[in-house]
């Protein structure tokens, strides 16, 4: 292998914030993990997070979640990364002796944070139980009274419960009544079609707001004017145009002088960004993933004789609109005017931008043989996805907080 691959999947809290994220072996020859050696996986995903690709760029302030294997924990020398940094996962097959409870008690002591994965309550596993951070509990595997018998259970040692294998927003909502503390799964990602509803008010706002943002004579008078209905949205607006990230030379009042030091089309960017972010009933960890898919789309672009990697942005950043706005794409697409070229990206993945947005969700779900751009090749197809997620920490700093 020439190139390190490197999979993540979001852990959420009871608000929908990010509280980590699962770091996942990936060999970058098939669309899922193919692991014949623990040790192996474990030790090129360690070097791949921080060697390669740099903790920072991977998961951002948050935890990062690694599998570990007995091997490693037993190795005389202490794990290769801060104990801050990462919560190590034994895994559901380990051997729980005294030579692994001695280690992991001894790490624990060090400052190192452990998680039980795939959990299902054995008494094999009680010497480790105080020692634990975060019990990661297979819900599949459990029916409700099993799930409320293991919350009462774990209840008594200090440490998070975590629901895995979580696949929609109702099981969400139903297992955070029942107790648990994070969650993990696809239910945050996966588009919401709510067919046949109607788009709620708060929700036509926003989309207001995106076409007026899309018209290609929207003035600066007219985005002032739709910009200053929402007082959220415009203290939302000024504070990322005043923040590190968009580097103006000096502190700005108004939407007006925003435009004179930054241009029209800069600020058009900007104000869709920030009326996106403004969806705050949704986990901010999906707008990130729109960030992470504006910024990957239009640095593609880049690579394409007569692509404008404008048109890349808005294809990578509307990707996750179904899911934001709770309709479907033609629904939407039908209240905010887009390019012919973008619409078709995005309704049928078609041209040029749909095959570049295809590219993006691909790499984004680790499904290598799909993450294909017209003939650019791996390596800048990875690069362009860790500078996205670097951009998007940065960005979100001004936009999610």
């Amino acid at each position: 292998m020439t190139h390190a691959f490197l999979g993540r999947q979001p852990i959420l809290d009871r608000q929908l914030k990010v509280f980590g994220h699962e770091l996942l072996f990936r060999s970058g020859e098939a669309n899922r993990a193919q692991v014949l050696d623990g040790d192996q996986a474990t030790a090129a995903v360690v070097v791949n997070a921080f060697v390669e690709f740099g903790i920072e760029r991977v998961v951002g302030p948050a935890h990062a979640f690694v599998n570990i294997t007995r091997e490693f924990l037993l190795a005389e020398e202490p794990p290769p990364f801060p104990p801050d940094r990462v919560i190590m996962e034994i895994l559901e097959d380990e051997v729980v002796d005294d030579a692994l409870v001695a280690a992991v008690r001894g790490l624990t002591k060090a400052g190192y944070r452990f998680a039980l994965d795939d959990f299902v309550f054995d008494p094999r596993w009680e010497p480790l139980l105080p020692l634990a951070s975060v019990v990661k509990v297979e819900v599949p595997a459990l029916d409700d009274a099993g799930l409320a018998e293991h919350i009462r259970l774990l209840r008594c040692y200090d440490l998070h419960l975590l629901a895995e294998k979580v696949e929609t927003k109702a099981e969400f909502e139903h297992l955070r009544e029942l107790g648990f503390d994070l969650f993990q799964g696809y239910f945050f990602a996966r588009p919401e079609v709510l067919q046949g509803q109607r788009i709620p008010d708060n929700r036509m706002a926003t989309l207001r707001l995106l076409a007026c943002l899309q018209k290609s004579d929207a003035d600066i008078d007219e985005i002032e004017s739709v910009v200053s209905q929402d007082v959220g949205l415009s203290y939302k607006l000024l504070r990322f145009i005043n923040s590190a990230s968009v580097g103006l030379p000096r502190k700005v009042d108004s939407i007006h002088r925003a435009v004179v030091l930054m241009g029209l089309g800069p600020l058009k960017r900007i104000a869709t960004l920030a009326a996106m972010a403004g969806q705050s009933d949704k986990p901010s960890e999906l707008m990130r993933v729109a960030l992470v898919r504006a910024r990957m789309c239009e640095l593609l672009c880049a690579d394409r004789v007569g692509l404008d990697g404008d048109s890349g942005f808005t294809v990578g950043l509307f990707s996750t609109l179904e899911s934001l706005m709770d309709a479907p794409f033609a629904d939407i697409l039908a209240k905010v005017p887009l390019a012919e070229e973008v619409t078709a990206a995005l309704l049928d993945s078609e041209g040029p931008l749909g095959e570049i947005r295809n590219c993006a969700l691909a790499y984004e779900r680790c499904d290598w043989p799909r993450a294909t751009c017209n003939g650019t090749d791996i390596e800048a197809i990875s690069g362009a996805y860790t500078e996205a997620v670097q951009w998007s920490y940065e960005t979100g700093g001004g936009l999610l907080g």
